[in-house]
């Protein structure tokens, strides 16, 4: 008699979603293993937040426009699907932060906003001289003795004092998880700044002695970030073909997830129910939260709160802009009066997407402590958006025609004490939830990396499970 088979359902059809239903593919075909996978998305489109639309000749990212290339968990996967050769990275250019209603350069040989030459940072306008010498300090204060996380803000103005972190590094890193930066776990946003400080006392040294001339704004042409020619959805339809189509099942809302010892029932809105050995959740928290109903397993996962973002793209004539500045885009620094966060060049930082003689820009609201703005009309964010560009650039010119994406409850906050969430979380269910896992950007990572990285993980995991 042969091996009963093992049935493995994916919830959710993100990145992570997606990548996990290849890989465990991939591990049935290559062990000849009977497992029947199926991987439901609730909507009638795959991908997530990737999201890319074409219009006009443009090529339009409504959600994430790249990828970091340095990351290997996205260059493998593009590897294994083929499509490297259409890759692009962007081009680099200056870069600035929007302080006190005046455009300042970044200065150059910077790292994530930490300076790592001497000239530039000493002639910014960003910082006073206070600021300056209070940054310095950073060679000769002690290696921090801090036990257990802290908050991202807290470690850094230790090191650098007020002045570096509220105008250059909080503008550049909040961004990336559309929180606050005095609320963001050390542990488990960028960890390397604290591993940076106790293997070199210094942080600024540290970077010196690992990254060399690695840096940023080393005036390089091309940079670290990675799409597609034909926009950043390649990735999700390169998927899409190469996962048979017997897996993929969209529209299928899963409504809750009954446990019966270490099996589940998987109840669908269509009312289609669908048992399962094994269950991959990919959802975000909040979602999951509402499939598994009171589970005291994961109330610490589910304590962790999301902020709202949104963003609007721009289209002009190129002769609309004037004389506009001759970089990649602006962020704004936490004490300026504005609504925006931040605005890209789109078409000087992606050349692809843009036709000749035309300009896209992108703007994006959504601070921590602005998360209504979200939620207003679409006339209204592009307004705001305008009005702002018109403060911060002297763009008066109305576009060609705008684009606003929403994303609610997008963006989990990882703050202080999150690594240890999430691992007590997943410790639990491996005891009182046996072949329930986890993951997605509510864990480990909200890049795109990050996520195919979980994937890789835990299909690793499931296989190991799925074959004792």
């Amino acid at each position: 008699m042969g091996k009963k088979e093992t049935s493995i359902v994916i919830i959710g059809g993100g990145i992570t979603g997606l990548a996990a239903a290849y890989y465990l593919q991939q591990q049935t075909e290559q062990l000849k293993t009977p497992y029947n996978i199926q991987l439901l998305e609730a909507s009638h489109r795959f991908g997530g937040k990737i999201r890319t639309e074409r219009k006009d000749g443009f090529i339009i990212e409504r959600g994430p426009d790249s990828f970091l290339g340095r990351k290997r968990p996205a260059i493998r996967l593009v590897e294994s699907l083929q499509i490297e050769n259409q890759l692009v990275r962007n081009t680099t250019g200056q870069a600035y932060i929007l302080s006190n209603d005046v455009l300042h350069k970044m200065p150059p040989g910077s790292f994530m906003g930490v300076p790592t030459t001497l000239q530039p940072f000493l002639k910014t306008s960003l910082l006073s001289k206070r600021g300056k010498a209070r940054t310095g300090l950073d060679f000769i204060l002690p290696r921090s003795t801090f036990v257990g996380d802290q908050s991202l803000g807290y470690f850094l103005r230790r090191r650098f004092g007020d002045e570096l972190i509220d105008h250059i590094i909080e503008p550049l890193l909040s961004g990336i998880y559309a929180g606050d930066i005095d609320e963001m776990s050390l542990y488990a946003t960028f960890p390397q700044f604290f591993e940076l400080e106790q293997a070199h006392k210094s942080i600024i040294k540290g970077i010196r002695n690992t990254m060399g001339k690695r840096s940023a704004n080393t005036g390089e042409k091309t940079g670290q970030f990675c799409t597609f020619t034909n926009g950043l959805d390649t990735l999700v339809t390169a998927l899409e073909h190469a996962i048979s189509p017997s897996v993929l099942k969209k529209n299928h809302f899963v409504e809750r997830i009954e446990q019966k010892s270490n099996t589940y029932t998987i109840h669908c809105q269509n009312g289609e129910r669908i048992e399962a050995d094994v269950v991959l959740a990919t959802t975000p928290h909040h979602l999951l939260e509402k499939i598994v109903g009171n589970n005291s397993y994961m109330d610490r996962l589910f304590d962790m709160t999301s902020n709202s973002v949104a963003n609007v793209a721009l289209a002009y004539d190129t002769d609309d802009l004037g004389p506009t500045l001759d970089g990649t885009g602006f962020v704004i620094s936490r004490h300026s009066n504005y609504r925006i966060t931040a605005c890209t060049w789109t078409h000087k930082k992606w050349q692809h997407t843009t036709p000749e003689g035309r300009a896209l820009l992108r703007a994006y609201v959504g601070k921590t402590t602005d998360q209504s703005v979200v939620h207003l009309s679409d006339e209204e964010i592009t307004e705001i958006a305008l009005q702002d560009i018109e403060k911060s650039t002297g763009i008066k010119k109305e576009p060609t025609f705008s684009v606003v994406t929403r994303w609610d409850n997008a963006m989990p906050q990882y703050t202080v004490g999150h690594k240890a969430r999430v691992l007590h979380t997943k410790r639990t269910l491996e005891k009182e939830m046996p072949g329930f896992f986890l993951a997605g950007s509510s864990l480990e990572g909200v890049g795109i990396p990050d996520c195919i990285g979980q994937a890789e993980e835990v299909v690793r995991q499931i296989i190991e499970y799925a074959q004792t």
